[in-house]
């Protein structure tokens, strides 16, 4: 059973990192449907804005209780988040918390010492956030459904939508197991969770690919590479799971990450600066680079 001082700073670790995740799929949604989707924008926006109120709230609760190593990592904000966020603003009229982005970047670390009241009230918000997480898994299956039945179109690839799907189960799997006091079993666990993020680092080089202009050749055929190894490492990765062989695998996929997330905070300044032509908004290369500084995080973890 997870002790009182594990369930408090995992829960608030893990919604600081995936609550604003999940506030910006929201937002990435809801700027990608037509105007004849008008209820699925309300309801995108309504998403939104819950999962900025809840992550206000849990930012509250974390000041001068979460690890510094968390606070360091960059994988709840970043240098760039509030101009990604203020950039977008700009392009899309659809408002942002800087506010709420600066008291993250301000939160202080915790001393080791955790009351029971602070335990109930982390118990509230996994409770809270369990309700918020299934109901916007239910919208993203709801969108990729029609989308594959050609009963919607959305700016947003098919393959977004189900990596985003598939990043909202992973977050309620985990506050689940949080909240049921799981002791996570370190090596089966590190394994799934290395295939899970390498498939993504995989699948955010090729939506960036995709996305970017086809005249920036460079840094499409860098993005097309990174796809490949990373389609490789999740293979490999998978193939760890039933044998004692993944320390290598492991090794490899750090090294890949540091520099898939070199790359993005490269691209997300050229973003801002206005010298990568594309169609990525700010914010997504903000957001691609986060999960970078988490994977890299969980990755370090698994290699001790």
């Amino acid at each position: 059973m997870l002790s009182r001082y594990d369930f408090v700073i995992q829960s608030l670790e893990t919604h600081l990192f995936f609550a604003r995740i999940m506030k910006e799929h929201a937002f990435f949604l809801q700027v990608g449907f037509t105007p004849r989707d008008v209820k699925f924008i309300k309801k995108a926006s309504e998403l939104r804005e819950a999962f900025e109120e809840f992550l206000a709230d849990v930012v509250a609760t974390s000041d001068g209780v979460v690890s510094r190593d968390f606070l360091r990592s960059d994988q709840a904000v970043t240098e760039y988040t509030v101009e990604a966020e203020k950039a977008t603003e700009f392009y899309t009229s659809v408002p942002f918390s800087t506010k709420l982005t600066k008291a993250e970047l301000d939160l202080a670390p915790g001393m080791g010492r955790i009351e029971p009241m602070l335990e109930r009230n982390v118990f509230r918000l996994n409770r809270r956030a369990i309700s918020l997480i299934n109901e916007i898994i239910h919208f993203k299956n709801a969108i990729l459904n029609d989308v594959l039945a050609c009963k919607m179109f959305t700016l947003n690839y098919p393959l977004l939508i189900d990596h985003i799907l598939r990043e909202a189960r992973l977050y309620s799997h985990l506050i689940m197991k949080l909240q049921g006091r799981e002791v996570i079993n370190i090596q089966r666990e590190a394994f799934e969770q290395e295939a899970f993020w390498n498939r993504i680092m995989a699948e955010h080089a090729k939506f960036i690919r995709g996305l970017l202009d086809p005249t920036e050749e460079e840094l499409i055929m860098t993005a097309h590479d990174f796809g490949k190894e990373f389609d490789r490492l999740t293979m490999e990765a998978k193939e760890a799971m039933d044998c004692t062989c993944g320390r290598n695998v492991t090794e490899e996929s750090l090294v890949a990450t540091r520099n898939i997330r070199d790359f993005k905070a490269t691209a997300t300044k050229g973003l801002l600066d206005c010298q990568i032509k594309s169609i990525i908004i700010p914010l997504l290369g903000d957001h691609t680079l986060r999960e970078a500084n988490h994977f890299l995080y969980l990755l370090k973890i698994f290699k001790k």
